[in-house]
């Protein structure tokens, strides 16, 4: 009986030792309390493999970086020990160092709702490492991103037929260029530029403008000369080393395929001067299209569809290489990875109450400006708003400089009008924003877009100079006063115009929570230190509203007095927003 008993027992083992090998399964993703999209989704589960013939396990096949390793089979084998299996993780996708010669500190940091966190940012004191989020590196193998249509011409003007160098009374005259009427291929936006960005142009610029397919010419149209307050500060690495041009404001005409130009100068005119014609590409395609019916009277353009309502991924979770992105779309979308999924097209606003439980789940840290921030007591700062990201205006990420530039902190927000002119439709707002982008890099010669956000007629919120929108990025907004500061472009010109109620709230709600981040009072005053310009001279401590407009720490007209009569409402409306009135 006994014998009979253990011949059973060993018969029994024998059998479940040769079943198939499982392996575990990978824990499942932590879902996030807040309702936040995670940056990173687990890696599903493996099959169990097949039974083998008792042999040695076939080597494991190398795998390219940037995709997930193929499992293999384990063999079942009649051993002691039997192989362990693992997952490995992928590589971050990173993006090359930038230098400045502020520190970044991209403070204060939301928590990540994925499983594992990207790396953070550091270096040595004085220099400036980019942030590098998670998420598995960009392959050769992959397809590549598509392209992004898009084009720039450049036509030197010339002097025009009957302008003259003398007047009759010995002094000479400024004269006249530029261009007689001529078909051109399709464009949107128009500006010109010359070759030193220190010459100013002093004098008058008008075109006008032939619509695509059509047989009419527009009015002549003023193009805004006074831009040099725009930029980079001068001590910058944008702003000293980079080949610049001096330009005048860009001006968006809508779809045109004949242009005609006059540049009259009241003093000589700077050499070099070139027209620039944008054309700003398609749109890129929604996965969920919500078309806008054109408003009576729009001017034509290729991109009609309304960036309302932008959708996001299909797969919030999946990593960066997985959802197609290149991998300077997905180091410009890894930077907002805490805030949306990877290649989100949109950040999703949260109520006032969850984006306090944000700020009180921070990480702690030491911000010398700001420590209200990460205080245990109920933080003042605005419900985040919906901010429309760099990939869902259709941002090329190839034009840019690769890395992204920071200041130490937030302190005061500048704002703007792009003077861009207020004849485009809300559904036309990213091209709009296609064209000043391809304007400020490949005609101007700036690192990126030069404004940290944009705000269009309807309120809508878009990211603008990559690196972040929770992060201090540094701009090229408010010459003399980019650093610790942030600059909102309004799309259009608002000289004589009142700027929609829509966006004056918009802009209350942006400050409210972006202020909010570094603990500022958007009713109380900031104090930042000159970079230099024609208002402040350099190392001058200036008093400014932590909500100012452009001319504030510059002469010029920006951003219209329409609306900077609107900035005191503002300021008040933000206050409220944060809870502190």
């Amino acid at each position: 009986m006994r014998a009979s008993l253990a011949s059973s027992i060993a018969v029994t083992c024998a059998a479940a030792l040769a079943l198939p090998v499982s392996l575990a399964a990978p824990a499942a993703a932590v879902p996030s309390a807040l309702g936040l999209p995670q940056a990173v989704s687990a890696l599903p589960s493996t099959t169990p493999a097949e039974p083998q013939p008792l042999s040695a396990p076939p080597p494991t096949a190398p795998h390219t970086t940037g995709e997930l390793p193929p499992t293999t089979p384990v063999a079942p084998q009649r051993l002691p020990e039997l192989p362990p299996t693992s997952q490995a993780a992928p590589p971050a996708v990173s993006e090359l160092p930038s230098t400045s010669d502020a520190a970044s500190q991209p403070l204060p940091e939301l928590p990540s709702t994925s499983q594992a966190a990207p790396p953070a940012a550091g270096g040595p004191a004085g220099e400036q490492a980019s942030t590098q989020p998670a998420g598995p590196q960009a392959a050769g193998a992959l397809p590549p991103a598509p392209d992004l249509p898009g084009s720039t011409q450049s036509l030197p003007l010339g002097p025009l037929a009957g302008s003259t160098r003398g007047m009759g009374d010995g002094e000479a005259d400024a004269g006249e260029q530029g261009l007689t009427r001529r078909d051109v291929r399709p464009f949107s936006l128009v500006g010109v530029v010359w070759d030193d960005p220190a010459a100013p142009l002093h004098g008058t610029v008008q075109v006008r403008t032939r619509a695509t397919g059509g047989a009419g010419w527009s009015a002549w149209q003023d193009v805004e000369t006074h831009n040099e307050e725009h930029g980079a500060d001068p001590d910058t690495a944008e702003g000293a080393t980079r080949t610049l041009r001096g330009s005048t404001a860009p001006l968006w005409v809508g779809d045109s395929d004949g242009v005609e130009i006059r540049v009259h100068g009241e003093e000589p005119l700077p050499t070099g001067l070139r027209l620039e014609l944008v054309d700003p590409g398609e749109d890129p395609a929604p996965e969920d299209p919500a078309p806008e019916a054109p408003a009576a009277g729009a001017p034509r353009n290729r991109t009609a569809a309304a960036p309302a309502v932008p959708a996001t991924p299909t797969t919030p979770g999946l990593p960066a290489v997985l959802a197609g992105l290149s991998a300077a779309e997905a180091a410009a979308s890894g930077v907002n990875s805490q805030l949306a999924a990877f290649g989100a097209t949109w950040i999703p606003a949260l109520s006032k109450e969850k984006t306090e439980l944000t700020i009180r789940q921070a990480p702690p840290r030491t911000v010398a400006h700001a420590p209200v921030a990460n205080a245990a007591a109920k933080p003042y700062i605005g419900p985040r708003p919906k901010i429309i990201t760099r990939k869902g205006w259709g941002a090329d990420e190839r034009l840019r400089e690769k890395g992204f530039v920071y200041t130490k902190t937030i302190k005061a927000a500048f704002v703007h009008h792009s003077a861009t002119g207020n004849n485009y439709s809300c559904g036309q707002a990213p091209s709009v924003l296609r064209s000043i982008y391809r304007y400020h890099v490949k005609s101007s010669g700036w690192r990126d877009f030069g404004y940290n956000f944009a705000v269009d007629k309807c309120g809508n919120i878009y990211e603008g100079r990559a690196g972040g929108v929770a992060k201090p990025v540094l701009g090229a907004h408010t010459l003399g006063f980019n650093t610790n500061s942030m600059g909102i472009a309004v799309l259009g010109t608002y000289s004589r115009s009142a700027p929609p109620a829509a966006t004056v709230t918009a802009i209350a709600r942006l400050t409210a929570w972006k202020l909010g981040l570094h603990g500022v009072n958007p009713k109380g005053p900031a104090y930042l230190v000159s970079g230099g310009g024609n208002r402040y001279r350099k190392g001058t401590t200036v008093r400014f509203n932590a909500i100012a407009g452009h001319r504030d720490g510059f002469a010029t007209e920006c951003p219209g007095v329409r609306l900077y009569n609107k900035l005191p409402t503002t300021r008040t409306t933000s206050a409220k927003y944060q809870g502190r009135l």
